[in-house]
């Protein structure tokens, strides 16, 4: 008998990703403090590439917990983050216009790592991993400018790591992408699905 999905994510994102691998999932969310994990993260000294499956497992866990007994033994929660990374510094959702320029300006004429941390939590085990891309915007010129001020009044960056989504306004920032193109989406669906299969029956 397979386990059921659960995905410990609010993302509309991620739940659309994970409909490319089954429809057959529900969504549960443990009211968990994101900010003060990755503070005591970053107390610890832990390193930028690594935040992010810390704080999936930690989200998985979380969910696993709420859960009665028979749950437990037939579900498998799936919990994700995603870190936008440049020179080992995490870049996290933008507190205001100002930061969100900040963060887009900082990124433009670079290559910056997108690391999506993945945690599958089940009765007895836990499999975790790390997908990693490379994303590089173009320079910083007249029009790059131009392109970073519509974007940011468009509220799009706003609820996004990075302050950019690849998948809407932000594609016109990016000059090109090394990896998976769904991992800076927010989940990396092909290796999620490998891992998944070893763990589902």
């Amino acid at each position: 008998m397979s386990r059921h999905l659960i995905l410990g994510s609010a993302s509309p994102r991620r739940r659309e990703l994970l409909s490319l691998i089954t429809e057959d999932f529900t969504i549960k969310l443990a009211d968990i403090d994101e900010r003060a994990l990755e503070t005591d993260l970053e107390t610890r000294n832990v390193p930028a590439i690594e935040v992010s499956e810390e704080l999936a497992s930690a989200k998985a866990h979380a969910v696993f917990e709420m859960l009665d007994q028979d749950s437990r033994v037939s579900s498998v929660v799936i919990g994700a983050d995603t870190s936008v990374i440049l020179d080992d510094v995490i870049y996290g959702k933008p507190e205001s216009k100002e930061d969100a320029k900040r963060m887009l300006t900082n990124l433009s004429g670079r290559k910056h790592v997108v690391a999506t941390g993945v945690s599958l939590v089940f009765e007895g085990g836990e499999k975790r991993f790390t997908d990693v891309s490379l994303v590089e915007f173009y320079p910083l010129d007249d029009y790059q400018k131009n392109v970073i001020e519509r974007y940011i009044e468009s509220g799009d960056p706003m609820d996004k790591a990075g302050a950019y989504g690849i998948q809407t306004g932000g594609a016109l920032l990016v000059r090109g992408i090394e990896g998976d193109f769904l991992n800076v989406v927010g989940l990396p669906v092909a290796r999620l699905a490998r891992e998944l299969s070893s763990v589902i029956f």
